[in-house]
């Protein structure tokens, strides 16, 4: 399993390398540092100004060979953009904010908080709710109660994210006024007044994908040999669903919880925007309406390295949930 792993990580480094490339040439190679400049400072600045606004966010350097300096030596290629942005990403010194000079590592820490606060919760009730009514509908399976959910489901789906948002605020927050329709508060004593809503939203539009895909998984196991065999000696059907079916259909499931536990870091995209709490899901969205090219840049960054380690996490809880699997 050691050497699998040493595999894995380095295979996901190369991958990194990857993405890093593809960043430099989405963020430097094909939109021009004056364009970056001009963006940030105005269109009407002297080029003095643009020139000095390059000189403090480093986007004053070549692109990936440096002529002022001589063939042999080494600055040459590492006083430029190229060696400067994989230097920054790989240390983790994303540099300040195009928009307003602020350190974009502070902004960063700043608004885990808010993220982790609405995402986690969501991402605890949505699973437990979507496993716990999928086990339903496949107990019931072929009933009405089964096709009612179904249907349901169908219906869940069918309707877009944005359309829940605005809905769940007019209905819950405007007509009954339970909830505030917007804003956050760190203090755990009211933070869950501003959460309770967004993640109510959250869990009622996931609702139909997660049912449908894990009633789909329990279906396919309680078809196998070993779900007859406890019938056999005589197991109850609530023991046989939840000892043997869930157990068994873990791995499927664990598939689709780890891969998601990276996006709990960075936030809820259309939630965090539309209830104006300030996470890095709101972060995102302000720095490509800001055109904060370098903020943009370390949230892609920070989204892939997530990615990368939740695949690796995903193999090694396969190895947790069922032993007959063997990393080799």
């Amino acid at each position: 399993m050691f050497a699998y792993l040493v595999r894995r990580i380095a295979y996901g480094f190369v991958t990194v390398l990857g993405v890093l490339m593809l960043l430099f040439v989405l963020f430097f190679a094909i939109a021009d540092p004056d364009d970056i400049a001009r963006k940030a400072v105005g269109e009407r600045a002297s080029a003095e100004v643009y020139e000095q606004w390059k000189k403090n966010h480093g986007y004053d350097k070549p692109l990936i060979v440096n002529t002022d300096h001589g063939a042999a030596e080494f600055a040459r290629y590492t006083d430029t953009l190229f060696f400067d942005h994989y230097r920054r990403m790989l240390t983790f010194d994303f540099g300040r904010s195009d928009a307003d000079d602020s350190p974009i590592a502070g902004r960063i820490l700043a608004g885990a908080v808010p993220s982790l606060s609405l995402t986690v919760p969501l991402f605890v009730i949505g699973l437990g709710v979507g496993v716990f009514f999928a086990l339903l509908v496949a107990f019931f399976r072929d009933t009405y109660v089964d096709r009612s959910v179904l249907v349901l489901c169908m219906l869940a789906m069918s309707i877009a994210s944005l359309i829940y948002i605005i809905g769940g605020q007019y209905l819950i927050g405007m007509l009954l006024r339970w909830f505030p329709i917007s804003g956050f508060d760190p203090d755990p004593t009211v933070a869950y007044r501003f959460l309770a809503l967004p993640v109510l939203i959250g869990v009622v539009s996931g609702f139909g994908a997660d049912v449908r895909l894990y009633r789909t998984v329990f279906l396919e196991e309680t078809n196998r040999d070993y779900v007859r065999t406890a019938r056999a000696k005589g197991c109850g059907d609530i023991r046989v669903m939840t000892a043997h079916v869930l157990r068994n259909a873990l791995i499927p499931i664990l598939t689709n919880v780890v891969l998601a536990i990276p996006f709990l870091f960075t936030g809820a995209l259309l939630l965090e925007s539309f209830f104006g709490i300030p996470g890095l899901g709101s972060l995102t969205v302000e720095a490509i309406h800001g055109n904060d090219f370098s903020t943009l840049r370390t949230m892609v960054y920070i989204g892939a390295l997530l990615f990368i380690l939740g695949q690796i996490l995903t193999d090694v809880s396969y190895t947790l949930a069922d032993p007959r699997v063997r990393l080799r």
